[in-house]
């Protein structure tokens, strides 16, 4: 291991040691609020990339030696040569060189994934005047073990843009892979992009806050944090955490501004029903179908502001659903029905208090850590 990465590792186990010391001990504070959290020049505004702007399918052809990709999945892991060749809007094929590597933690698993979620990284030498030319490199979620549970996640990314500004866009792509040994035939699957993480601090004109950084979800911006604690509750999502930054992205505006977390990577949610997805042990539900609340508790005024959102919201969020012709018949009444009952939940006060308040201030008084979790990210 070299050494930076086991300064790395050093660093999130500290990070980790000084979570559990604040979490037993809650009068101890990581930093008074508001936090300073580093000292950086905050970046220009970011111009509208087109290329998550566009809402149609991006479709494109990747070529790569489809058997070293495959076998390349352990932690050290090398990227490789592929080209991407796309057309553009007049017609005109465009070939990328890039290089390709397999990404991920439990879907870069085979007994999981048949096809790994892959990192893209371009040359800016490259890109000049494609589609890509304001990248450099891209996470592409693929089909793993179907189309549809790529379709699936790719729309809850769309649910959270309606939820927060402050989220990652995405881009749904249909990719033809082709393996340049020619040793298989191509297949042509649906995945899609996400923007990098920098670049969507930027486009917001944030900074991402380090890892170092201990916060908890107390000690980021309210409003937004009971919206994302709600949302994840929406869609059945427990796989989660601000202080170990697990499918979490920390984002300050500057450095006297108090956080704002930002969730990605939604696999194992109950409304993606992907069939590898269990939840851990530690939470006592049975299914990632079960709703279990993970936030903190927030002030009544914070919890109406936060209801009235979503039911003001209701019909785009349900339309996110209704207006995507991807969709089986059965999964979209499914769907449709998940969503009912967790409206039927929040605009039921005793129903709210008792799968909200109650959990979280039971949560705010002793979070259950999912054991591992420190590992994760």
């Amino acid at each position: 291991m070299s050494k930076g990465k086991v300064a790395g590792a050093m660093q999130r186990v500290i990070s980790c040691i000084v979570y559990l010391i604040i979490a037993c001990c809650p009068q101890i504070q990581a930093w008074p609020q508001p936090a300073i959290l580093y000292s950086q020049p905050l970046p220009t505004p970011a111009e509208e990339n087109a290329l998550f702007t566009d809402e149609e399918v991006l479709r494109f052809k990747l070529t790569f030696n489809y058997q070293e990709l495959q076998k390349d999945r352990e932690e050290m892991r090398v990227y490789h040569k592929a080209t991407l060749t796309y057309t553009d809007t007049a017609g005109t094929p465009v070939q990328v060189d890039l290089k390709v590597m397999v990404r991920g933690n439990r879907r870069r698993d085979p007994a999981v994934c048949k096809f790994p979620p892959l990192m893209l990284n371009f040359s800016r030498k490259t890109t000049p005047h494609t589609v890509f030319e304001k990248v450099n490199k891209l996470k592409l979620v693929t089909h793993c073990i179907g189309d549809e549970y790529v379709i699936r996640e790719y729309l809850v990314y769309k649910v959270y843009n309606i939820v927060n500004e402050k989220s990652f866009r995405v881009r749904l792509c249909q990719v033809e892979y082709v393996d340049m040994e020619g040793k298989r035939k191509p297949e042509t699957r649906y995945a899609f992009l996400i923007e990098d993480d920098k670049e969507m601090a930027k486009r917001l004109q944030a900074k991402i806050v380090p890892d170092a950084h201990v916060i908890r979800m107390d000690q980021t911006d309210a409003y937004a944090m009971a919206k994302l604690a709600l949302f994840q509750y929406l869609i059945g999502n427990t796989d989660w955490s601000v202080p170990y930054r697990h499918n979490i992205k920390v984002i300050a505006a500057d450095t006297a501004m108090i956080p704002v977390a930002v969730p990605y990577d939604y696999d194992y949610a109950g409304i993606v029903a992907a069939p590898y997805a269990v939840p851990p042990p530690e939470l006592g539900i049975r299914t990632v179908r079960q709703r279990l609340y993970r936030g903190y508790h927030f002030p009544d005024k914070t919890y109406r502001e936060v209801i009235n959102f979503f039911n003001i919201h209701q019909a785009d969020i349900y339309r996110v659903y209704t207006g995507c012709t991807l969709l089986d018949k059965k999964y979209l009444k499914q769907t449709l029905s998940y969503l009912d009952d967790f409206y039927e939940t929040i605009n039921n006060p005793k129903a709210f208090r008792t799968a909200i308040v109650r959990i979280g201030q039971q949560n705010q008084k002793s979070y259950v850590v999912v054991k591992g979790l420190e590992e994760v990210e």
